[in-house]
């Protein structure tokens, strides 16, 4: 079957249908990276976008559950140049295709990839239409497609009620963490209790005010999708968390609110970050690291007094900001994801660093 990808400047890809037989309007990015499909996928940061793969083959290994970063798939869309049917891993339990039906996720396969992201760097992201019905007319349709706006995903994407994780077979350190849920990954959690830490995950809405009043040795702010702006009551929750003497860790949107708490602004980047392949340099050891990142958006670090906190990390490619230390607190934020492995263990010394700040703060 035929399907179309209408993008908002009028351009119209064809290719073929996969996945889900619905229509659907959304922001269009893309992912650089050249394996992970399946944590692309089930990532909550993609909540409210549709997701281009730039690596030309996608789901030749398959499917394998246990690799999953949340319960279920979070994109509204996917779109990639080869589809593999046939996938060859031992680990496969399914495939592309079924996982998409299975998600009611809408897909276009056999399009050109690597033209549509030249768009997207060109033009910047904008908001497309995945379908397999014709229009006679696009002027009405590019209308519908300019008014989409990613909105509320936070809030989807978050736990409903609070949980716990704790390992039955890692030595415990007795250190208890709250984790805020604004989107998470699972993996996040897991790096927490596989380093021993009893971890309370509070959904989006929960007040500081009951955070704090379970007395947690340190507080983790989690990855999540959308315009950190949009998020005005987290905000105002998290800077009561600031206040507080508890070390705080915060990871990628997290990272945006803990700055807008702090007087800080953010702002949209052209097209992103979305990749396992992005270098990072640590300001303070001139180490550069290979990081994971899926991320629309970024904190200005020029908006921030430097007495309140100082850049800690800077995007190589870029120049923008990928972490911030804060200034008498025990508190240090990154804007990409330590609990992912491009590196592949690059950046899992910040649980570990996380981990001692809790101890000093004993």
């Amino acid at each position: 079957m035929k399907a179309f990808l209408i993008l908002e400047d009028g351009t119209v890809f064809e290719g073929s249908h996969m996945g889900s037989d619905r229509e659907v309007i959304s922001e269009i990015v893309f992912n650089t990276s050249m394996t992970g499909y399946l944590e692309v996928l089930t990532d909550p940061s993609y909540a409210g976008q549709a997701v281009v793969m730039t690596y030309p083959l996608i789901g030749n290994y398959g499917v394998c559950y246990e690799d999953m970063e949340s319960l279920k798939a979070w994109p509204d869309g996917y779109i990639v140049r080869e589809l593999s049917g046939i996938p060859s891993n031992f680990r496969s339990q399914d495939t592309i295709q079924h996982f998409l039906v299975n998600n009611n996720i809408p897909g276009i396969c056999d399009i050109d990839t690597r033209a549509l992201t030249k768009i997207l760097r060109e033009k910047g992201t904008m908001n497309g239409m995945i379908t397999t019905r014709t229009y006679e007319n696009l002027e009405e349709i590019i209308c519908r497609i300019k008014q989409y706006k990613v909105a509320g995903v936070v809030e989807k994407t978050s736990c409903k009620e609070v949980s716990v994780m704790e390992s039955r077979d890692a030595k415990q350190t007795g250190k208890k963490v709250a984790l805020l849920d604004l989107g998470a990954k699972k993996h996040i959690a897991d790096s927490l209790v596989k380093r021993g830490c009893q971890v309370t995950i509070y959904p989006s809405r929960t007040s500081a005010e009951e955070i704090l009043a379970s007395h947690p040795d340190g507080i983790m702010l989690s990855n999540g999708p959308g315009d950190p702006k949009e998020n005005a009551d987290v905000i105002r929750e998290i800077r009561t968390l600031y206040e507080s003497d508890v070390p705080i860790f915060a990871i990628c949107l997290g990272h945006q609110l803990m700055a807008l708490a702090a007087g800080g602004d953010t702002f949209k980047l052209k097209y992103g970050h979305r990749g396992g392949n992005h270098p990072v340099k640590d300001l303070e050891t001139g180490r550069v690291y290979i990081s994971s990142q899926n991320h629309g958006y970024a904190v200005d670090e020029s908006s921030l007094d430097p007495e309140i906190a100082v850049p800690a990390f800077v995007n190589v490619n870029d120049g923008t900001n990928e972490g911030l230390k804060y200034i008498g607190k025990n508190i240090f934020t990154v804007q990409y994801h330590p609990e992912a492995c491009p590196g592949p263990q690059d950046s899992g010394y910040l649980f570990d660093k996380f981990l001692r700040m809790m101890e000093v703060n004993a």
